[in-house]
């Protein structure tokens, strides 16, 4: 059975609901680690005050007794404690690069509130609780997800993955705009408070990797069951991705195939590769190696000091409306692509092993490494 995933839920509603259909019996769940992963998507410099006012209190409804999965769907709810929806007036201005004009030419709104409240990044507070359960899953599996920050606006970090990714996320989170050197997180944080000072925002790049995967998920054989596209799927639908590379990327087209392609040697009575330019996927199935996914954020639409738009009620030119919004999101965007990347990796690892519980599925996980 594919896993599969539902939020609902508007950004000052009543809460945040997510249910994920097809993980296995006997998953241990531990509601702690589902807080910590909401909280690390709070973490960065550039965020609004908002973060400071909604605890993102997970409650998990059903699909978990005892700590243990029961292989029916596992529902979570996550209450908005900055609630305020209805007392506002009719928004009419869209923001350059939001949701709000194509969202409400999409279904005929005259409040753009109606587009925004479901269109905020406010939902994937859903999607990372529910990647949380996926993670936990590929952890008892052996596979490590991790993700550190590469570039805010100019500022970038051209430095190789610096340790194992086990340990990523601890040397990641230490800095204030999740970047793996200090200095140039440092610098990172120091861009955002300027932009701040001067009304604007910023995006960047990250990465997200994967470590411990076993070779054969995904397929050749079916253009949708292709793990690449799987995942650059997932990850552009992330609010405010706008480009997703896997290995090498954009890069490898500028190289020549010796410097681009990975060769093979042989290694302990089977084939081995000596590089991962690949990033872990050969024609839509994993390697062995690890997997590696960078994705590009732009800017966030919300500016302090907006950009020209019109007033859709009187067809005037207007100002956006500098609504309360982040600065910089891309560290909490690298966090939750971690859950997004989670998400596919667990559904592709359950179609490979089959199984109802984690005591048929681990089996014949270890004979896949064997």
């Amino acid at each position: 059975m594919p896993l599969r995933l539902l939020t609902a839920g508007e950004s000052h509603g009543p809460a945040l609901i997510g249910i994920l259909e097809g993980m296995p019996a006997g998953l241990r769940i531990f509601p702690a680690s589902i807080q910590l992963e909401l909280a690390r998507r709070k973490l960065g410099t550039g965020r609004s005050p908002r973060q400071g006012l909604e605890s993102d209190r997970v409650e998990i409804i059903s699909g978990v007794r005892h700590g243990r999965t029961l292989g029916s769907p596992i529902a979570i709810r996550i209450p908005n404690e900055d609630r305020g929806d209805g007392g506002q007036p009719a928004l009419t201005v869209p923001r350059p690069g939001h949701a709000d004009l194509a969202g409400a030419r999409k279904y005929g709104f005259t409040d753009l509130h109606d587009v925004s409240e479901r269109a905020s990044a406010r939902e994937t507070a859903a999607r990372t609780a529910l990647g949380a359960v996926a993670k936990s899953f590929l952890n008892e599996c052996g596979i490590a997800v991790a993700s550190r920050v590469i570039r805010i606006g100019r500022e970038a970090d051209p430095s190789a993955r610096p340790c194992e990714v086990c340990l990523l996320n601890a040397r990641a989170d230490a800095s204030p705009a999740r970047a793996t050197s200090p200095a140039v997180g440092r610098r990172m944080a120091r861009a955002i408070e300027r932009a701040c000072r001067a009304g604007d925002t910023l995006g960047g790049i990250f990465e997200v990797w994967a470590e411990g995967l076993p070779p054969g998920l995904g397929s050749y054989a079916h253009w949708d069951r292709r793990l690449d596209g799987r995942l650059a799927g997932a990850l552009m639908a992330l609010n405010g991705i706008k480009a997703v590379a896997i290995g090498l990327g954009f890069e490898a087209a500028a190289l020549p195939g010796s410097r681009a392609l990975d060769s093979y040697y042989w290694k302990a009575g089977r084939a081995a590769y000596r590089s991962n330019r690949s990033g872990g996927i050969d024609g839509g199935v994993t390697t062995g190696e690890p997997l590696y996914l960078r994705a590009a954020m732009k800017p966030l639409p919300t500016l302090a000091l907006p950009l020209p738009s019109i007033d859709l009620k009187t067809g005037q030119a207007s100002p956006a409306p500098a609504l309360r919004s982040d600065v910089c999101a891309v560290p909490a965007a690298a966090v939750i692509s971690e859950a997004l990347v989670a998400l596919v990796l667990a559904e592709a690892l359950l179609e490979k092993t089959g199984g109802d519980s984690m005591r048929e599925i681990l089996p014949r996980l270890r004979s896949l490494r064997q």
